[in-house]
């Protein structure tokens, strides 16, 4: 199984099920997590235990005005591995990534309704009062 496959299986265990309740399939989630990865300047990390992926971070890194960022994309941790220091893992490599390629700050978007924004304030992420995410249903 490729890590791509691996991933898209670990998504929708973490994501199919309250709070969130997506209703991905394997294939869907297979999809949506490979344009992440074809992506021009992709970077990623898994979590392991054993030959196990339990956490993912799947991101890019772009061209800014100042100097370049990563945007992390998706993160996300086996249900039952939650609360066991892998999304902190995870967001400590993606620092060690970004301090050594010489990216300016790490960005996210998430959901502020969901228990996902207290870890990311947890890890010195800091809300940015001044952005607005606006959608239209089409």
């Amino acid at each position: 199984m490729s890590d791509i496959e691996g991933c898209a299986a670990l998504y929708r265990q973490a994501y199919n099920r309250a709070p969130w309740n997506y209703n991905f399939t394997l294939e869907k989630a297979i999809r949506y997590l490979t344009e992440y990865a074809e992506r021009n300047r992709f970077v990623g990390f898994v979590g392991c235990e054993e030959d196990l992926i339990v956490g993912a971070m799947l991101g890019h890194s772009k061209t800014w005005w100042t100097n370049d960022l990563l945007y992390i994309d998706e993160l996300f941790i086996s249900p039952d591995r939650q609360r066991m220091g892998y999304g902190k893992m995870l967001i400590d490599r993606s620092e060690k990534y970004a301090s050594e390629n010489g990216l300016e700050v790490i960005t996210l978007m998430t959901n502020r309704h969901m228990p996902a924004l207290k870890f990311y304030e947890n890890n010195d992420f800091i809300q940015a009062d001044h952005f607005t995410i606006l959608f239209k249903p089409v």
